[in-house]
This record gives structure tokens, sequence and C-alpha cells, in this order.
């Protein structure tokens, strides 16, 4: 378990394209070294050493083959989080911070990468453009637009405004299973940025509005549905509740601001350890997040699930 040998060769071989390179054909350990651009019998050690773990098979000294697990390494959507030379790079160098994240328990990312997470971002667009595709349906997968605790609201619903929402995949979902509804994506410039191609994809283009700003910022107001999906984690617990008191404020006096949250009634919220050696997030039960909401202005209404088990909390100003 204290072994970082065989992870490392993992994030090593992912960010080389060694799997895409062996079902291109190169399969011979020169050739592969090659194109890869690495050196011969350093890979060469590396992926005899991979396969030594199940990863990789090598049917003759010096040719190397995929099995199933190697599978998983093929093309770029499951490179997202592994390569070194993009924000896979960052969550990985990260969990060196994590004795100092531990003793002060306050993040320490600025001690491996000289700034705070999100102003490292803020300074590397090419590395927060790949954390935008791992957060999106690249890395997760196509989301869920069932919201809503009761289906049956959405008769009421004409207004979306999803805070925090990435490049846009939830709420374009949400626009194309619901076409009376408009939609409003909040997030930082250089995010919604990239959002106009999800939208267009989607066929609702002429049903969305990008704000691009902060949201701790004062937030576009009237909404019915306040949407906060995958952001509260991000953040210590000043700064989350700070946010939900910016939706309560746009959602007044009728709308619902609805977090999606990983503990249900009675269950213990997730360690969150990457999100803690990040920027200092963490994951909350559920009666912590309804003291959150209270300290906000807003009040739980509703708790349920989505089929994937993901919870959903719907929350309504006081």
């Amino acid at each position: 378990m204290s072994d970082l040998c065989t992870p490392w060769c993992v994030h090593v071989v992912a960010t080389l394209r060694i799997a895409d390179h062996i079902e291109a054909g190169n399969s011979e350990i020169g050739p592969l070294a090659f194109v890869a651009g690495a050196d011969r019998d350093s890979l060469h050690r590396v992926l005899r050493h991979l396969v030594s773990k199940g990863l990789f098979a090598e049917p003759a000294p010096g040719r190397f083959e995929l099995n199933e697990p190697a599978q998983g390494l093929l093309g770029e959507a499951n490179l997202l989080g592994l390569n070194l030379d993009a924000f896979g790079g960052r969550m990985a160098h990260a969990w060196g911070t994590l004795l100092s994240a531990v003793r002060s328990g306050k993040p320490a990312y600025h001690e491996a990468f000289g700034r705070r997470f999100w102003e490292d971002l803020d300074a590397h667009p090419e590395i927060a453009a790949s954390f935008d595709a791992l957060m999106g349906p690249a890395g997760h997968g196509v989301p869920d637009w069932h919201v809503l605790v009761d289906a049956a609201d959405w008769e009421q619903v004409r207004t979306v405004v999803d805070v925090g929402g990435g490049t846009g995949a939830l709420l374009a979902e949400i626009l194309r299973a619901r076409p009376e509804v408009r939609g409003t994506l909040v997030d930082l410039p250089r995010t919604v940025a990239r959002s106009g191609e999800v939208f267009q994809a989607a066929g609702v283009t002429d049903r969305v509005t990008v704000a691009g700003q902060s949201f701790f910022d004062a937030l576009p107001g009237g909404g019915d549905v306040y949407i906060v999906k995958g952001v509260l984690y991000d953040w210590p617990d000043r700064e989350a509740t700070a946010i939900l008191k910016r939706c309560a404020e746009a959602a007044r006096p009728s709308g619902r601001v609805v977090v999606f949250s990983g503990a249900g009634p009675g269950e213990d919220a997730s360690p969150e350890l990457l999100m803690m050696v990040l920027g200092g997030g963490r994951g909350r039960t559920l009666d912590e997040l309804r003291g959150m909401a209270a300290e906000a202005g807003l009040e739980v209404g509703a708790v349920g699930r989505q089929a994937s088990g993901r919870v959903i909390v719907e929350c309504w100003p006081l």
C-alpha cells in the first residue's frame, strides 16, 4: 500500500500515450520508445514493471501488447486525469503537499506550484482547459438532467441558472429535455467561453445566456431554479457558505436552490481528500449542509436521489 512506484509508472505511460502507440502497431520497444519520445531502456523497465503488475503483456522479450486493463489507457478521454502534462499532473503532484495540509488544516497547494489552486488555473489556461474537460462529459459522462426531487415541479419552471456549471453540459441536457425552459450558465469567463460548442451540439443555443463571472459576485436574479453541482466540494466552509448566500439572494422570493450532495440522510460524507489538497474543499453530511444553508439564508425543503444514486437537496430562501 505504501509503494508509489506503480501509480507513477501508470501516469508516465498514460502521458506518453503508450497504449495508443501500441494499438497503432508500435509493439517493439525500440520503435515504441521512438514514437513516444522516450529513452528505450528506461521505458522498457517501466513497462516490464507494469507487466508484472498485470498492466500490458509482454509475449516476447521487448514486445508489448495491450491486455484488458491496458485498454483503459486508450483515447484522450481516459487520460484526462492521468496526463502529467495536463491537469492530471496537478492532481498527482498535489499529493506531495498532503502532510502540510494535515498538519495545518489548510491546503498547501502553493508549496508545489507557487500559487493557490484557483490562481494556478488562471495563470495556466491550458491546464484550466484540461480541468474543465475532466469536469465535463469527457471525464464524467453525460450528466443526468433530472435535478428536481419531484419531476412534476418542472411544469412550473421556466428559467434555470447553473452556478459554476463549467462548459454547460448539465444545462444543455436540461434545455434539450425541457424545450419550454431557458437557461443561464454562470462560470469564469475562460470557462464559459468554451460552452458554445456544447450548446450548439445540443441545439439549445437560442435559449441560453452565459454570464462570465465569479459566483462570489451577485448572481443573475429571478431564476426559478439555481443549480449548484460539484461546486461546494471545491471550497472550505466559509467560501461554500458565501456561494449559497449568493444563490439565496438571487433566488428570492420564490426560486429554489438545488445542491448536489454526496451524502444522504444518516450517511457519512465522502473524505474528498483530493479537493482537500487542491483547494481545501470537503464533503459534508446532510446535517452540515442544512446548517450551512441556514447561515446562507436557505432552508432545506426536500431531499432526493438521481437514478445514479447522487443526492440532490432542494433549498428555499428564508
